[in-house]
């Protein structure tokens, strides 16, 4: 039998951690997953801001999500992985399981600050 060092060890430690990881994405997905296998709808008010999620036509099909979140209203652009995990544009690198994490995410980052559309032109400045 080999003998245990510390390189074995911790190549087993990374292999568990990352079939964990794995299983915890993948059964978090399938968790959340609506009747068509996209991502369930919801609608909840989170640290008192209203969150909703839905599936979306259009211009969203380009990066593979098809799908909308809201916060209060201001669409939360967010993306998924190939990997199955999610980002929004105010959590980029941070990845969740779900878009409802994602918007939970959001919410938190924003500290109560409101989410400006990104379609929207920034104010100028008054002289």
């Amino acid at each position: 039998m080999p003998e245990l060092t510390r390189r074995r060890a911790l190549g087993a430690a990374a292999a568990l951690a990352a079939a964990a990881g794995t299983q915890t994405v993948a059964v978090a997905r399938a968790a959340d997953t609506g009747h068509h296998g996209g991502p369930e709808v919801f609608d909840e008010v989170y640290r008192g801001r209203r969150i909703t999620g839905r599936a979306a036509g259009g211009h969203h099909h380009e990066h593979g999500a098809g799908y909308a979140v809201f916060i209060d209203g201001v669409e939360l652009h967010v993306m998924q992985n190939a990997d199955g995990s999610w980002i929004s544009v105010v959590s980029h690198y941070d990845p969740v399981p779900t878009p409802r994490a994602a918007a939970r995410a959001a919410v938190v980052e924003l500290q109560g600050a409101p989410l400006v559309h990104l379609g929207m032109p920034m104010p100028m400045p008054q002289q």
